[in-house]
């Protein structure tokens, strides 16, 4: 804080010394400041923050999770890792963040799931008193590590975008964080990485070098899944550093992964196909809620409806930005709250008594 305050200081003696721009100057920094506060306080997920500490933070494993699951073997080093990333300082999971890594976990009983969450202290192998770790501890195959950014980022084009020193003052930086995370993640280790707010539904790892088309024209990164080191990942690497955009929404992510594509292709448009190797697959595969018409998560459906619906589906993306403030009655036969009791469990039993 002490370091902050003197680099302030010094910033201000020297916009002052060049006085016909100092007032603007100021003036854009405080408007700058004021509008991120503003922006992430409007978005910020209240059921984020969690349950208070307290007794209900510990979880009796034997209760919330089979035991053919609880004592099962670790995962094999021959599959793939999946990855999930908190890249705000958020260490109070809410229900869906429960819920995706549960149900990653129960699709996935071979593969290690790794949790990275930068409000970890680093060096510390406890974890914060709440509920969603006490339950996630229960699946052998989850480790909850904390989030090392200059560690994940050395050795990478996205190094020295990281280190500028005024990065975090844009507005859209913890989404853009999160881009360059995951991309970094599939070049460095490969795997699979997922968004906090899916519901796997199926085993992913058949799904070889591949990402999912969201609507008629544009690829998402909330699901990836590729081999460490591809060609495609580095190209990713590499527009995310020489065409940056941090303050137009989306430019580092889902445009980029389309820039890129549609180069790697030679197309103008996107479409389900695999081209040189990487596949987009249809919107069905993990988008099949498009995000224009989130609201149907909270509509009741039945099992067969339900049961059509998700038949060509991996996973379910929730588009949590969107929906988050919407109220979701436990139990109901809402889709979403079918996919809650279905794909983790242990997670819907913690709603339906909280």
């Amino acid at each position: 804080m002490l370091r902050m305050r003197s680099c302030l200081l010094k910033l201000t003696r020297v916009v002052l010394s060049h006085k016909p721009w100092a007032l603007f100057f100021l003036i854009f920094m405080f408007v700058s400041f004021a509008y991120i506060k503003l922006y992430w306080g409007i978005w910020e997920d209240p059921k984020s923050r969690g349950q208070p500490y307290g007794p209900s933070a510990e979880i009796d494993c034997a209760r919330y999770v089979p035991s053919s699951l609880n004592i099962a073997g670790g995962p094999s080093p021959s599959a793939g890792n999946v990855f999930f990333v908190e890249t705000s300082e958020q260490t109070t999971p809410s229900y869906l963040f429960s819920c995706s890594v549960e149900s990653a976990a129960r699709t996935h009983p071979e593969s290690r799931v790794v949790v990275l969450m930068r409000g970890l202290a680093k060096g510390d192998a406890s974890l914060p008193k709440h509920w969603a770790f006490s339950l996630l501890r229960c699946f052998p195959n989850v480790e909850i590590r904390p989030l090392d950014l200059t560690e994940l980022f050395s050795g990478t084009p996205l190094r020295r975008w990281y280190l500028w020193p005024l990065r975090h003052w844009e507005p859209h930086f913890l989404a853009v964080l999160s881009d360059a995370c995951r991309i970094v993640l599939m070049w460095k280790f490969g795997g699979i990485y997922l968004d906090t707010d899916f519901i796997v539904l199926k085993n992913l790892q058949n799904l070889t070098n591949a990402l999912g088309i969201q609507d008629k024209d544009e690829l998402n990164g909330a699901f990836l899944s590729f081999k460490p080191k591809h060609k495609f990942i580095e190209l990713c690497m590499q527009d995310f550093v020489q065409n940056y955009n941090g303050w137009v929404w989306g430019h580092q992510g889902p445009e980029l992964l389309t820039r890129v594509f549609k180069k790697w292709c030679s197309f103008r448009t996107i479409k389900s196909m695999s081209c040189k190797g990487v596949s987009a697959l249809a919107p069905e595969a993990v988008y099949p809620i498009p995000w224009q018409e989130w609201k149907k998560l909270f509509e009741a459906v039945s099992a067969l409806e339900l049961h059509k619906l998700l038949r060509n589906t991996y996973a379910v993306h929730i588009w949590n930005k969107l929906s988050h403030g919407a109220k979701l009655e436990i139990p109901s036969q809402a889709l979403l709250a079918q996919l809650y009791s279905q794909f983790c469990p242990a997670t819907y039993v913690k709603m339906k008594q909280d």
